[in-house]
């Protein structure tokens, strides 16, 4: 197995600029003089690389007219404004002023203006304020602090329709005025004590609550933790039969220019056929987990239409973004547990400084992972490590124990009831990536191993010959030995992975050739077949009726169309792999990833049907 999330990296290069085609919303903070209240929000207009669009745009939310205005906020060192108009934009070191111009000083109640710029670098802006004040139309007072968060919420007297939630009380040092309760990040009470009742829910659904406090002053502080909470009786969508693993990878850069955001899992029916998610991918630098696209991740704001609750973002509300989209999932969903996966093809050189400090890697995935805003969201993690001790884009030394260290480390911090999990090679060659790191000894530490049985042959061999990406056996001239679902899984088995702790993974796309004369495998080409985002590799709902399929070889379907030559997985083909998957014993099956698939979701059915 050679190269299983280079999708995945092509897709990232070619996707990620395309955020500029998007209107890239996110809020500022800021508020108003004493005479009234205002609100101002930044919007990302434009994104071309090393530079971008940004607008601003103040509101006037009181009941007089303003007369002036000046929003300040601060940007990182390395994002500068270039350029502005409609505002006069001055800096102080990181720090930058933008004043009204004579003509649009004034603001009606209820009226709004906004100015523009140009900046380069990558940051967002932050602490803003308006006319010295907060941006969500509160005060901030010199010499008064903000109060801190509460405590995390607790639930009691859980009925159909109602839930009382209790809290520690926040600090300040001027006092505490009220709180404001929050429902799955939006505000629905505010409150003068630490508890509060919440009526009027739906049976048999689940619900996220966190508080946070404002002091006499109105200034707010940060949000509490959230707690879970899943109303009683009710008729929730039951968990898939059986005990399987169907598990398939969303993207999150798959809502740039694939469009496929977490909604389609439920308008394509597939978030009712699966039980888990893996989220990809989030970071690994420093030795350290981080954060992949901040803006995807956390902060983009869905409209109604693109929203799972069919409700739009607000651009004051504390979580935005997949994260949310995946919360609200979860609520409609209640038996899917979605895993934070780490690394990938592009991602995984971090992975050689984690393994010299595993305690250290192991404490910064638990911090990011349990961060107050998400916690509720994410059931474990899955380290996608490309490869142990092996060559992958990059090459790694850090020894056979390296893998079995890591997990170790993640599971004494994260504890017995979360999920931990990695992706391996599936390189069943002798002397080939299985044999070079201690998989059996990293197993009794992990829930299962999502095994990429698939991109074992590419037209990265420009020259061929052809053959299927994902061949579950042996066949007549496979151009290696070893290169099989088969080859990989006996090898696992043979190593001491228990067979329950494997799963097989389905590619939803195609591997291709170009310049390619005959229909059978072994054939000539002259390099990559045209793909829609990357030379070599198309969507199967692409695939399934551009090239249609011509035969089947090894388990997997090809396709011989015109001088292109496909392999990839069909409805069928996954349900034979499936079958065999039960026959071994295996814990279940994954795939990569879901925008791949067609509207109606046919290869997530195939795929968890088959599984028994």
């Amino acid at each position: 197995m050679r190269f299983r999330h280079r999708a995945a990296a092509g897709f990232a290069t070619l996707l990620l600029p395309m955020a500029g085609l998007v209107a890239l919303t996110g809020p500022a903070h800021a508020a108003a003089d004493a005479a009234s209240t205002a609100t101002a929000t930044f919007t990302k207009t434009s994104d071309w690389g090393g530079g971008f669009g940004g607008s601003w745009t103040v509101k006037n939310t009181g009941t007089s007219a303003i007369s002036s205005w000046t929003v300040e906020w601060d940007y990182p060192s390395d994002t500068k404004v270039t350029s502005a108009w409609d505002a006069t934009v001055t800096n102080s070191g990181n720090h930058w002023t933008a004043k009204n111009v004579g003509w649009n000083g004034s603001i009606a109640p209820g009226a709004s203006v906004s100015f523009g710029f140009n900046g380069t670098g990558s940051g967002s802006p932050s602490g803003c304020k308006l006319n010295g004040g907060s941006c969500d139309g509160g005060p901030t007072v010199p010499g008064d602090n903000p109060p801190s968060a509460p405590g995390t919420p607790t639930a009691s007297g859980v009925t159909d329709t109602s839930v009382k939630l209790s809290w520690g009380a926040a600090t300040d040092d001027k006092g505490v005025k009220n709180y404001d309760v929050l429902r799955d990040g939006k505000k629905i009470a505010t409150v003068t004590t630490t508890s509060y009742t919440d009526s009027g829910l739906t049976a048999g659904t689940d619900y996220s609550y966190s508080v946070q406090a404002r002091d006499t002053a109105d200034q707010t502080g940060p949000v509490s933790a959230a707690v879970a909470v899943h109303t009683t009786g009710g008729g929730t969508t039951p968990p898939p039969p059986g005990n399987k693993v169907k598990l398939g990878y969303f993207t999150e850069w798959g809502i740039y220019g694939r469009n496929y955001n977490v909604k389609n899992l439920v308008t394509s029916g597939s978030a009712a056929k699966i039980t888990h998610i893996n989220y990809a991918f989030g970071n690994v630098t420093g030795g350290k987990c981080a954060i992949g696209d901040s803006y995807a991740d956390y902060d983009k704001a869905f409209t109604a239409d693109q929203s799972v609750s069919g409700v739009a973002d607000n651009w004051d509300q504390p979580l935005r973004g997949n994260f949310n989209q995946l919360r609200q999932l979860k609520a409609k969903y209640p038996n899917i547990k979605v895993l934070w996966s780490f690394g990938g093809w592009t991602w995984s050189g971090g992975f050689g400084d984690a393994a010299k400090n595993p305690a250290a890697f192991a404490q910064s995935c638990y911090d990011l992972v349990h961060d107050p805003r998400w916690a509720d969201v994410f059931d474990g993690i899955d380290i996608d490590w490309e490869y142990p001790n092996a060559c992958g884009l990059t090459c790694d030394t850090s020894g056979p124990a390296a893998l079995k260290n890591l997990t170790a480390a993640l599971r004494a911090k994260f504890g017995s009831s979360a999920l931990i999990t990695a992706a391996t090679t599936a390189d069943g060659s002798a002397g080939g990536k299985i044999d070079l790191t201690d998989y059996a000894g990293a197993a009794q530490y992990l829930d299962w191993y999502n095994v990429m049985t698939y991109d074992f042959f590419g037209a990265w061999d420009a020259k061929g010959p052809t053959a299927p990406h994902s061949p579950l056996t042996s066949y007549s001239g496979i151009p290696k030995d070893g290169f099989t679902t088969a080859d990989a899984m006996a090898k696992f088995k043979a190593q001491g992975v228990p067979a329950k702790k494997l799963l097989i993974g389905i590619g939803f796309y195609g591997r291709g050739w170009t310049g390619v004369t005959q229909d059978a495998p072994g054939g000539t080409a002259t390099g990559a077949a045209p793909g829609t985002y990357e030379a070599g590799i198309e969507d199967y709902k692409v695939l399934k009726n551009s090239c249609p399929v011509t035969g089947t070889i090894a388990g997997t379907a090809y396709a011989h169309c015109g001088s292109n030559w496909w392999s990839y997985d069909t409805p069928s083909t996954i349900k034979s792999k499936m079958a065999w998957a039960n026959s071994q014993g295996l814990g279940g099956a994954f795939f990569w990833e879901f925008s791949g698939d067609t509207s109606d979701g046919e290869l997530v059915s195939a795929l968890s049907s088959g599984l028994a």
